[in-house]
């Protein structure tokens, strides 16, 4: 998703995009590239794939040791060349990769973008400059609340309390899922499970006196999820952005947000939201919802966190290191 806002933006400039990736929709894939590839992609074909290219975004695969041989291939490729080192989440930010040492690799001709000012910092703590650009997002279609809550079974004046994440230990469902049931909602999660996560989530959702509601029924899309909710709950215990938090601003929603340490930042834009762990605050809100709020949390996403705001940070990144030239 993220990668997609970079293109956009980057075409807004009136740059040529060309994407590759290991798997999913892109202009030219190479298995090698996706995770938990069994090899590395082949020299020549990441050769052919990046060729005639004045600049090449490296979105994660130099971040996580996820799959270490094609980074190396990316490395070697991209040596002395202008790259741009697009980092999600840090190996010591993951307790399974706290041990890698020598990640990310680096080179005089890269620059690093982080997507907050934590990761910014941890990285030059550890001799790395970093550049900090905010995710941005595509202001939403209406969702259809009514088809929505009809496909899942809700009842008109039933509340429905949205955690749109994946089903992993950091997402920390069991809060979601105690806020649903202190406030009186159902509850949704969309997200696939995933890291193993499969038992602890079963043994949750089974012991729920709430009203539980699984992923997201064929033809809808998450802009419905969006507005058949009352109310969006995220949890987590780790994010290195949060998407969630942006996109319930923008479809206007009512936020219950965890102490997660990047959540700080956000709110520094002027985001407000609920406490996960207090549920009084959100169900007042349920009560007698505050459209003044709704409101400016959509302005500041809007104003901050918007692909035209994007669009001005990768301007003033390729200024910075001396590429203003691709802009024309």
């Amino acid at each position: 998703m993220v990668a997609g806002h970079w293109a956009a933006a980057f075409e807004r400039l009136g740059l040529a995009v060309r994407t590759v990736a290991g798997a999913g929709a892109a202009d030219r894939l190479l298995p090698g590239l996706a995770i938990g590839a069994e090899r590395g992609p082949d020299a020549d074909e990441l050769a052919r794939a990046l060729d005639g290219a004045d600049l090449v975004v490296v979105a994660n695969v130099c971040s996580l040791p996820l799959n270490p041989a094609a980074a190396g291939a990316l490395v070697a490729r991209l040596a002395g060349r202008p790259a741009i080192l697009h980092h999600h989440d840090l190996p010591w930010q993951r307790l399974r990769f706290a041990g890698v040492e020598g990640w990310p690799p680096d080179d005089p001709a890269w620059v690093h973008v982080t997507i907050n000012e934590l990761s910014r910092k941890e990285l030059a703590a550890r001799g790395i400059e970093a550049t900090t650009v905010y995710s941005g997002f595509a202001d939403p279609p209406p969702g259809r609340r009514e088809l929505a809550r009809e496909r899942l079974g809700v009842a008109g004046g039933e509340r429905l309390l949205l955690q749109p994440t994946r089903a992993i230990a950091r997402k920390n469902v069991a809060a979601g899922l105690a806020l649903a049931e202190a406030v009186g909602a159902g509850y949704w999660l969309t997200g696939p499970v995933e890291e193993g996560y499969g038992p602890e989530l079963k043994y949750l959702l089974a012991a729920a006196t709430c009203r539980v509601h699984r992923r997201l029924p064929a033809g809808l899309t998450m802009d419905d999820a969006y507005a058949a909710s009352d109310a969006v709950v995220f949890p987590s215990t780790w994010e290195g952005f949060g998407a969630p938090v942006v996109e319930a601003s923008l479809h206007r929603r009512a936020l219950a947000v965890a102490d997660y340490p990047v959540a700080a930042e956000l709110a520094s834009f002027g985001l407000r939201w609920f406490p996960v762990d207090d549920p009084e605050p959100l169900r007042a809100f349920l009560a007698d919802p505050d459209q003044a709020l709704l409101d400016h949390n959509r302005a500041v996403a809007l104003r901050h966190f918007s692909l035209d705001a994007l669009t001005r940070q990768l301007a003033e990144l390729l200024r910075m290191v001396g590429l203003g030239a691709l802009l024309g």
